[in-house]
């Protein structure tokens, strides 16, 4: 094949515009999967790396480096879709369900799940977890109380998120402070500016939101029916609650997740077998197929029939599909075509920063990865922060602001479709609901534009609007 030669911008945006334009057919005209349409990108952008002087060898290597990245996630999605069916059928997500609708109100059930998954997410560091455990009870007592099921995942999604990004035991809050050599706490002293407000945001809508609900949309009495039938096929108790309980505290004390959810599992099946009274065949049942409940009334059947492994096949599928086209995008330098000519558009701190937030909310569109969408722009990035006198803390925000939360509005992203697998709300639903995921970076180009906020690494003049903290 000869010598690799330099991709093109022209040749870069081939991929890019066959794959999104596919997308789109696929989803809102034929209101298909985008699996294929994600599969057709691969293949095109394989054939630009190919024209470019790629060996096929080095194309089908940046495939595996793609998926290898996405095999933690993988796991994870597998994990959860388990812990989903044994939970359910061992009475704990019942039991959650159950005494979340005795305790919250209509009207404050928004704002108060919002502020229980940021308090999980920010004591255990994972999105992940706490939508998986937290945010699937939530989903429950949101249907039972006749909240929009989008409007739920949305106020689950804000809090895990804001949770997951202002802990300092999360991956990504982690990785964006490494990556940028930016001191970790200092890292996150410097997110408040961007993301409390937009938490503050997130909380005062879905007050205003909870309203139309506090007059009762379901009536007392259905809520009270929902609880009588779990009763009859539950047993209740406020020691099962001790299931996830014991999770969280794993997490938190730096267990690392997979072992953590394989606890979790196993305390789930326990409590079928043990609590419930189920038999084992129908607890290994519910792990792989999910848990079945049939009692005749709808929504509960339809809220606790789900879970088990092959209810997340079609996340897993998507998950790998996705990576192997972010991975030929980004180890070929198809992305890098792109983001270095975009680079060459901005003059300034006020610019640069905004770039970097739609450099990273690209990258999620583009590759399929959060993960990817704070690595590449990071790799890209860093010494143009250095020569513009702006403090590495900058990026490692922008990074997050543009790359962890907004990876929840790309469908076809590890994190939309765990979401949902997880939540059963797709991206295009939840996404208006998911406020604090596109209040932060739109607060964070703000700022920016407007001088404040920005870091110097050297002092500024005193006619330069900045902020040092």
């Amino acid at each position: 094949m000869g010598k690799n030669k330099e991709i093109s911008l022209l040749q870069a945006l081939i991929p890019l515009v066959v794959m999104i334009t596919v997308m789109a057919v696929t989803i809102v005209v034929f209101e298909g999967a985008p699996h294929v349409p994600l599969i057709i990108g691969t293949v095109t952008a394989a054939l630009v790396a190919w024209n470019a002087g790629f060996q096929w060898k080095d194309i089908e290597e940046s495939m595996y480096k793609g998926i290898r990245l996405a095999l933690p996630a993988v796991i994870i999605i597998m994990l959860v879709g388990m812990i989903i069916g044994s939970w359910i059928g061992g009475g704990v997500v019942a039991t959650m369900i159950y005494y979340g609708l005795q305790m919250i109100t209509p009207s404050l059930f928004l704002v108060t799940i919002c502020i229980i998954c940021a308090i999980v997410a920010l004591s255990i560091g994972s999105s992940w977890s706490t939508m998986g455990t937290i945010g699937v009870a939530g989903m429950g007592i949101g249907a039972a109380m006749g909240i929009p099921a989008a409007m739920v995942a949305g106020a689950v999604i804000s809090g895990a998120y804001f949770g997951d990004k202002m802990s300092p035991l999360s991956e990504t809050t982690n990785l964006a402070a490494g990556l940028t050599e930016t001191n970790l706490f200092e890292h996150i002293k410097h997110m408040l500016y961007s993301t409390v407000p937009g938490l503050v945001i997130a909380l005062i809508v879905y007050w205003f939101l909870g309203n139309n609900f506090g007059g009762g949309s379901v009536s007392q009495g259905d809520i009270s029916q929902t609880a009588a039938v779990m009763q009859e096929n539950f047993l209740i108790s406020p020691w099962l609650l001790l299931v996830p309980l014991a999770v969280i505290v794993l997490v938190a004390r730096k267990v690392p997740a997979i072992p953590a959810l394989i606890i979790g599992i196993v305390l789930g099946v326990i409590c079928q077998v043990l609590v419930q009274g189920d038999t084992f065949a129908n607890a290994f049942s519910a792990l792989q197929g999910g848990y079945v409940m049939e009692t005749g009334n709808a929504m509960v059947d339809n809220l606790f029939t789900r879970g088990g492994l092959e209810s997340m096949m079609y996340t897993v599928s998507l998950t790998i599909v996705a990576m192997t086209y972010g991975g030929i995008l980004e180890h070929t330098g198809i992305l890098n075509a792109i983001v270095s000519q975009i680079l060459k558009l901005t003059k300034s701190a006020k610019g640069l920063i905004p770039t970097t937030i739609v450099s990273s909310f690209f990258t999620n569109l583009t590759c399929s990865e959060q993960y990817i969408s704070i690595v590449v722009p990071s790799r890209m990035y860093s010494d143009v922060f250095k020569e513009r006198n702006l403090h590495s803390k900058n990026l490692s925000r922008a990074l997050e602001d543009g790359g962890t939360l907004t990876s929840v509005f790309v469908p076809w992203n590890t994190c939309g479709v765990f979401i949902f697998g997880t939540l059963g709300v797709s991206a295009f639903q939840y996404a208006p609901y998911a406020i604090v995921n596109f209040a932060v970076p739109i607060i964070s180009i703000v700022f920016a534009t407007l001088g404040y906020s920005i870091a110097y690494l050297k002092t500024k003049p005193a006619t330069a609007q900045q902020e040092t903290g």
